[in-house]
Formats: structure tokens, sequence, C-alpha cells
């Protein structure tokens, strides 16, 4: 049954660092609008199932929609021109050496606009120092040419956007990034939406009742990746799809 619709809240940035309950809001999820992008604010958020989500010369947003797209390495799919390119491997993947640039890159040359903009950058570099916000970088003869980057909260990681500078890279670092996350602990792995090129990899949609129930588990887990080594996950046989 669809939640009743209520209004967002609106938050100052001198407000009590707190949120509604995303359950009580409409499929959209938009929970409240303003606030700040503090670092307490921000992991109080993705705690809640929220992120902040809106354009540049707007006032912060935050949103919990319905319903929430998850990946797991059970889930995930790797096409076979996919497969080949990472049997190949003719790239250098990394763990968090360049967060605030691969956020960058992140937001560039997007026709649609972009959200990842510089009060972003700002704020998610924080989280990144804090130890609460990484980022996977895939190399190709020196050149920064893919990557992905999110939040975590315990066992949750709360992947936000990823860019690609070559064919297939933003694909490579989201299979190593699964592939990463799991092998360290991580039990939740967030994508936001199903879009057609993420249902392509294995994301797939369950209702927000049952994304929060699970958070509610993991935000409560401890796991440390601050030495992660990013890795791949086994293969399909050679001819498979």
């Amino acid at each position: 049954m669809r939640a009743p619709r209520r209004q967002p809240v609106f938050l100052r940035a001198d407000d009590k660092v707190a949120f509604p309950d995303p359950e009580l809001y409409d499929r959209d999820g938009l929970v409240a609008i303003g606030g700040d992008l503090g670092s307490r604010r921000l992991l109080q958020a993705y705690r809640q199932g929220i992120f902040p989500w809106y354009a540049e010369g707007y006032v912060p947003m935050w949103w919990s929609p319905d319903p929430r797209a998850l990946l797991t390495p059970v889930s995930l799919h790797v096409p076979r021109r996919l497969a080949r390119v990472l049997r190949r491997g003719d790239f250098e993947l990394t763990w968090n050496r360049c967060f605030a640039r691969v956020m960058t890159e992140c937001g560039k040359r997007r026709s649609e606009g972009t959200w990842v903009i510089p009060e972003m950058v700002r704020a998610y570099t924080r989280l990144h120092e804090l130890g609460h916000a990484h980022s996977l970088e895939v190399w190709q003869d020196g050149e920064l040419v893919g990557g992905t980057y999110g939040v975590q909260v315990g066992a949750l990681f709360a992947a936000e956007s990823k860019f690609h500078r070559r064919t297939d890279m933003s694909k490579v670092a989201l299979v190593a990034l699964v592939g990463s996350l799991f092998a360290a602990g991580i039990e939740l792995l967030d994508v936001q939406f199903t879009t057609t090129h993420l249902r392509a990899l294995g994301a797939y949609d369950v209702p927000r009742r049952e994304y929060l129930a699970q958070l509610r588990v993991a935000r409560q887990r401890v796991v440390d990746l601050r030495r992660l080594v990013p890795r791949i996950l086994p293969l399909p046989a050679p001819d498979g799809t």
C-alpha cells in the first residue's frame, strides 16, 4: 500500500541533526528541504536511508525514494564483452587514491546536468577525510579512465556516481566495487535507482520498507574499509553471456 503523502520538512543549518521517518512519505520520497551538508547531517541521512540530490543554485533536498536499487555479487551480471575486458586486465585498480578527483569527474560531461556540484564535492571530501566516503579508481597507462565513489555506514555502502573516459571503464569500476566491498564485509550495496545500464549489470529494485529493514541491520555492523584492496569477482566461463 502506498504511503500517505506528507509534505517535506524544512531544515535550517542550525537545526538539530535529524530527519523524519522516510516510510511516512510517498514514493518520490522528498522528506526534507534545506539544512546543510555537514558531516553529521550527511551521516545521519544515510543511516536513515536518505541522500541529498539537487542542482546548483538550489537548497539541499533530501530523498528516500520507493523502491530502492541494490546490487549484490549474486545478482551481478557480467556480459561477454565486459568479461573479455576484465580478463584482458590492461588496467590498474586503486582505492582512495584521489577521491575528490573521482567525484569531480563524475560531475563532468553530463548532458542531463549534474548534482555533483562544488559544495557537494567539498562536503563528501570532508566525509572521505573522516573515513566515511571512499573512491575506487581505474587507470590505464597512468591515466585516470574510470571510477566510482560512495558513502559507508557500517555494512552499508551507498554508491553515489561513476564515470568513464574510456569505453567500459565505469563498468569495470562497478564490477570491482562489488567484488571488493562484499569481500571486505559490506552487506548492503545501495545504487539508488535501477537505470537501464544498472539493470543490465544486475541491479534490482526492492520496496523501500525492505531496504530500510536491511539498513537497520547493516548500519550496526563494524566494517573497516581503510585498507581495502580492489578485486574482481571470479568471471563466468569464456563461452558464457
